[in-house]
């Protein structure tokens, strides 16, 4: 990145390369189709670990320069070693990282500079489903709450206009808020 473009980019985020992508998908919209991977391996108990390392986007596929790894575990209060992040905690700080990424994003596109930014999440959650007590529970959460505290050269309004406009673009809030066919299927031994 040139000295001059950074010059210019207020909250690190370089809006135009992303706009310049947008042109060129546009004109080659099979190059947007892309398939995100992760490979999971048990540990021990209920304790994981995700490798994230490639994926398929552009018309081909593509390799990181390391690996990203993300584990999970329980608490105590689930008999567990508590090692990691519960899977269900993962998901919400996806949530929250998509939509603070979208934050940055648009207020760099809108000319806004961010002094800060910070999210905080909550999910409720009725485990009488996941441990199979009453069959008529959700497994999953039963409803989120996202707040911002964000200090920014802008009026309130244009604050909200942030945010609203980062919610409609998340990927992780439209999976969350819209269903999504998932396929389960096992290989191996017997």
């Amino acid at each position: 990145m040139t000295t001059e473009l950074m010059n210019e980019i207020q909250n690190g985020v370089n809006v135009q390369a992303l706009l310049d992508a947008r042109t060129a998908l546009e004109a080659a919209p099979e190059a947007a189709k892309f398939t995100w991977r992760a490979q999971c391996e048990w540990l021990d108990g209920v304790h994981s670990r995700t490798s994230i390392s490639g994926f398929f986007g552009l018309g081909e596929d593509k390799t990181r320069p390391s690996a990203h790894v993300v584990e999970t575990d329980h608490p105590a209060e689930f008999a567990a070693p508590d090692a990691a992040a519960t899977p269900v905690e993962v998901v919400l700080s996806g949530l929250a990282g998509c939509l603070t990424a979208g934050v940055a994003a648009v207020a760099e596109n809108r000319g806004v500079k961010l002094r800060s930014v910070s999210a905080s999440v909550e999910a409720d959650m009725d485990i009488a489903g996941i441990l199979g007590i009453d069959a008529d529970v959700r497994n999953g959460f039963s409803a989120i709450r996202v707040e911002f505290d964000i200090d920014a050269d802008a009026s309130s309004e244009d604050i909200a206009a942030l945010v609203a406009q980062s919610q409609k673009r998340s990927a992780v809030f439209d999976i969350l808020t819209n269903p999504t066919a998932v396929h389960v299927s096992t290989t191996g031994q017997k």
